[in-house]
């Protein structure tokens, strides 16, 4: 019986381990495209800067979620967040449009503009997760 239960495992260390990945290719590559430096301002106690950051993995995470979910194999959840890491980057470009000192206000530590960028990769990755329902 518990064999049974743990029959799964190896797929989940696979897509577990894969999402990891995914998630730490994310910050990596979203943290060099953004000018201001995330990390340094979350160590330094600068709320915008965790606040804009953690939406905006979340923003990541949702269609990874829904790509381990819903994808044939572990190489087509790597395509699904390879792209989901591209529209994340598109939405901070986008979000900067209205706000032209985004990044300047986040490390200020304006609250607004970090919410403004965090709450629009949040809701670009919900409906990028769900266009990958097919």
């Amino acid at each position: 019986m518990i064999l049974q239960s743990l029959a799964g495992l190896p797929a989940f260390v696979v897509y577990f381990c894969t999402a990891i990945v995914a998630v730490v290719a994310y910050l990596f590559v979203y943290t060099r495209v953004t000018p201001h430096d995330e990390f340094q301002l979350i160590r330094d106690n600068v709320p915008s800067a965790a606040i804009a950051l953690g939406l905006s993995l979340l923003g990541f995470v949702l269609p990874v979620v829904s790509a381990i979910a819903h994808s044939a194999n572990v190489w087509d959840c790597l395509i699904w967040s390879a792209i989901a890491l591209v529209v994340q980057i598109i939405v901070y470009f986008v979000v900067k449009l209205p706000v032209p000192n985004l990044s300047q206000r986040i490390a200020a530590g304006d609250l607004a503009p970090a919410i403004w960028l965090g709450l629009s990769s949040l809701a670009a990755g919900a409906l990028n997760a769900a266009c990958m329902i097919y």
